[in-house]
C-alpha cells in the first residue's frame, strides 16, 4: 500500500458525481500454461456480531449537509496510554505527528472523574428509589419523590455530558498513530536507510527513451484524449499495453496465489468510516481520496480498505488465522500536494489497477509474515528482472496507521532514478482496534494464558493486519518499457509474462 495519511478530519473534500464505473475483465488465455491452484478454505463466518465497537448515531445536520452522520468509535487502551506518555510522546515527535496527547490526557482524566459522579448520582437514585418500596408517611413520600425527580434530572445532564465528553476524547485519540518499531529509523524519508539492493542498471549503448516516448513511437498510451475526456493525469492503454496490464495482474495472481492467498475482487467505493478506520483521512485540503457528494461514500485509494473491512465487527476463530488475500481493484486518487515530484506520464495518476496483499493474523507472528510479505514482493521484482532496492522507512514517512514499513523502489531509466513500485506495511492492531476484528484463541491458548472469559472461553483479542503492493500497474509499466527498450525502438517483454499475453515476446514498432 503506498498511501498514508495523518491528522484529524478537516472540512474541506474533493467530491464527484458518478455514472457506472466499469469492471475489469479477465481474459481466459492469460491463464493458460500457468500452474497455480486455488486457495479453497472457505470464507470465515463471524462468530459474534460486536454491537459495541461501532457507534451508529443520526445527528441533525446543518441545512446544506442533510442526511445521517455516521460516528464511530475505536478502541482505545487509554490506560495504556497515560501509563506510556512519555514513550507515546516521543512517538508523536519521530513520526511528526501534530496529535495533542496532553489533550487526550487531560480529557481522558475528566471522563474518569465524570463516570465515578454518574456513578455515584446513579447511586443515590437507586438508594432513593428502594426507600419508596416500603411504607412512608405521605410528606415523606413525597419528599423522596422530588430528591428522585431532581437525581432522574440531573444524572440525564451527567450522561449527557460524559457522552460529550467520549467523543472529545475519540476525536482527539483518533489522531493518535500507530507506535513504531524500535529498528525504525527516526526522522524523515532522507533518513531512511537500505535494506536490500537487488541487480544493477542497464546499460545502453544507445540514447535512452523514456517510457511516454516509447509509448507514442510503439502506439501504447493516448494521454491527449484522456485530458479532453476526463482531465491531466488520466490515460488510454492501447494494443500491446493493455495486454501488459492484464498479463501483470494475472501474472502476479497467479504467483501470490501460490503461496496460498485468496484471491479477490473488491467494491471499489466505500463507506467514509471504513477509510478513516483503517487510517486514512478522506477530508482535507490534501486529502488523496475522492468523496462522492451527497453521500457518506468515497472511492478507494487502495484495495486495502475494503479488504481491511471484510470481517469489520467480528470474532474470528483462532483456526482461521492467517487470513491471506490478494485483491484486484482499480484505485481512485486525487493526488494532492503532488506538484514538483515526478509527474509526467503514467507515474502519478488519478486511476490506477493494483494487486494488493492482506493478511489477519495473532498478534505474535505479524512480524513473521510482514518478512514473508516483503520477500514475495523481491521475488515477483526480481523474476521480471529488476533492478530495486528494498528501504526500512523512517519513522516521519510511516503514516499513521504502520508501525513499519519498507518501500520497494525500482529503477527506472527514464527518469534516471529509483522510484517506488511497492510497499509492505505491518499494522500491527491499530486497523482492527478501530474496525473491531478480533479473534478467540484456542483452548491451548487460553491454558497458556491463564485467563478466562463468560462460558470458560478465552477472551478474544485484536487481531494484527498487514499490507503489502504485489503489483501497482502503472509503476510497472514504466519500469518494463524503460528497462526492456532496444536500440531500434521495439521493447522486449520479460519471459514469464510471455504466456499472460499469448506468447508475445516483443513489443515492436508499427509498419506505416
Amino acid at each position: 500500500m503506498m498511501m498514508g495519511l495523518l491528522g484529524c478530519s478537516c472540512p474541506n473534500q474533493t467530491t464527484l458525481k458518478l455514472s457506472s464505473i466499469p469492471t475489469f475483465s479477465f481474459l481466459p488465455f492469460l491463464f493458460k500454461n500457468s500452474t497455480f491452484s486455488f486457495h479453497k478454505s472457505p470464507l470465515p463466518r463471524s462468530i459474534k456480531a460486536l454491537s459495541s465497537a461501532i457507534v451508529r448515531t443520526a445527528t441533525p445536520k446543518a441545512p446544506q449537509d442533510q442526511g445521517v452522520k455516521l460516528q464511530w468509535k475505536a478502541t482505545v487502551d487509554f490506560k495504556w496510554i497515560k501509563d506510556n506518555k512519555e514513550a507515546v510522546a516521543a512517538n508523536l515527535r519521530n513520526r511528526n505527528s501534530d496529535a495533542d496527547l496532553d489533550l487526550v490526557l487531560h480529557l481522558y482524566d475528566e471522563m474518569l472523574t465524570l463516570q465515578k459522579e454518574v456513578e455515584r448520582v446513579r447511586g443515590e437514585r437507586n438508594a432513593v428509589a428502594n426507600k419508596m418500596k416500603g411504607k412512608l408517611d405521605p410528606s415523606e413520600r413525597q419528599r423522596l419523590i422530588e430528591e428522585g425527580k431532581n437525581l432522574k434530572e440531573g444524572l440525564a445532564a451527567l450522561e449527557d455530558d460524559l457522552v460529550e465528553l467520549n467523543n472529545k476524547l475519540q476525536q482527539e485519540a483518533q489522531c493518535i498513530p500507530n507506535m513504531t518499531h524500535p529498528d525504525v529509523p527516526i526522522g524523515g524519508e532522507d533518513c531512511s536507510t537500505i535494506r536490500k539492493m537487488v541487480g544493477s542498471s542497464p546499460n545502453f549503448s544507445f540514447p535512452v527513451r523514456d517510457h511516454v516516448q516509447l509509448g507514442k513511437e510503439l502506439d501504447l498510451f493516448d494521454f491527449d484524449a484522456a485530458a479532453e475526456v476526463s482531465g491531466s493525469k488520466f490515460y488510454y492503454l492501447k494494443n500491446e499495453a493493455v495486454l501488459l496490464e492484464m498479463a501483470l495482474v494475472n501474472w502476479t495472481l497467479s504467483e501470490v496465489m501460490k503461496r496460498g492467498f485468496t484471491p479477490l475482487t473488491t467494491p471499489e467505493i466505500v463507506r467514509s468510516s471504513v477509510v478513516e478506520k483503517c487510517g486514512f483521512q478522506p477530508r482535507g485540503s490534501n486529502t488523496q481520496i475522492y468523496s462522492i457528494d451527497d453521500s457518506d461514500q468515497c472511492l478507494i485509494g487502495t484495495a486495502e480498505i475494503p479488504v481491511g473491512g471484510l470481517h469489520m465487527d467480528s470474532i474470528l476463530s483462532d483456526s482461521f488465522l492467517p487470513l491471506k488475500y490478494v485483491a484486484f481493484s482499480h484505485c481512485f486518487r486525487t493526488e494532492a500536494g503532488a506538484a514538483g515530484t515526478a509527474t509526467r506520464g503514467l507515474y502519478r495518476v488519478h486511476q490506477f489497477s493494483k494487486v494488493e496483499m492482506f493478511i489477519f493474523c495473532r498478534p505474535e507472528e505479524s512480524e513473521h509474515y510482514h518478512q514473508e510479505l516483503i520477500k514475495i514482493e523481491e521475488d515477483l521484482f526480481s523474476s521480471l528482472g529488476l533492478h530495486f532496492k528494498t528501504l526500512d522507512m523512517a519513522s516521519a514517512d510511516l503514516g499513521a496507521p504502520a508501525y513499519r514499513k519498507f518501500d520497494v523502489e525500482a529503477w527506472m531509466p527514464g527518469l534516471e532514478r529509483f522510484g517506488e513500485i511497492s510497499s509492505a506495511s505491518n499494522c500491527t492492531d491499530y486497523q482492527s482496534r478501530r474496525l473491531g476484528i478480533r479473534y478467540r484463541p484456542s483452548s491451548e491458548a487460553q491454558v497458556t494464558s491463564g485467563k478466562k472469559s463468560k462460558g470458560n472461553l478465552a477472551p478474544p483479542q485484536f487481531v494484527h493486519t498487514l499490507n503489502a503492493t504485489a503489483c501497482a500497474v502503472p509503476r510497472m509499466i514504466i519500469c518494463l518499457l524503460e528497462n526492456y527498450q532496444q536500440e531500434d525502438g521495439s521493447v522486449l517483454i520479460p519471459e514469464p509474462l510471455r504466456p499472460f499475453m499469448g506468447g508475445l515476446s516483443v513489443i515492436a514498432t508499427k509498419s506505416l
